[in-house]
């Protein structure tokens, strides 16, 4: 399958989980620890966009124009913006736990698996230096994944 339209169906699921997280009152925490958690992942998030600029915002996973970016969140980790998404949802979920936020949790984060799957693989296309930063920064959790 086309990499781009994987990754837009992927984006869609990912979408519709946290829609529907919203609806079960499980995306926002609700005990100290978890907003805790949730803060510091809108902190990650607006400095890997500060960091890596206006050109990333598209449905389709892909290169976009410029160099590859290795500051800021990106020297510690592949996927900052992923990570902050992930951090936030699962602090929200695992502070309500229930059959059905869990699952749309591992949905969410099947979708944010395929999306870096995608978008890996076009990355190592556009840019020769991308193996050796893949090599040395984890993907979504710092010094571990």
């Amino acid at each position: 399958m086309n990499l781009k339209l994987t990754s837009i169906i992927a984006f869609v699921v990912l979408v519709l989980a946290i829609f529907g997280l919203v609806v079960k009152h499980s995306l926002f925490a609700n005990n100290l620890i978890a907003i805790a958690v949730q803060i510091l992942a809108v902190l990650l998030m607006l400095w890997a966009r500060l960091t890596f600029g206006l050109r990333s915002f598209h449905a389709s996973a892909g290169p976009t124009k410029g160099d590859l970016v290795t500051t800021g969140p990106y020297r510690l980790l592949r996927h900052p913006i992923y990570s902050a998404a992930l951090y936030f949802l699962w602090a929200g979920v695992l502070s309500h736990l229930s059959v059905a936020s869990f699952l749309l949790a591992m949905f969410a984060t099947g979708a944010v698996v395929v999306r870096i799957a995608a978008e890996e693989r076009l990355l190592v296309e556009r840019y020769p230096d991308y193996v050796s930063y893949a090599a040395r920064t984890k993907r979504l959790i710092p010094f571990v994944f």
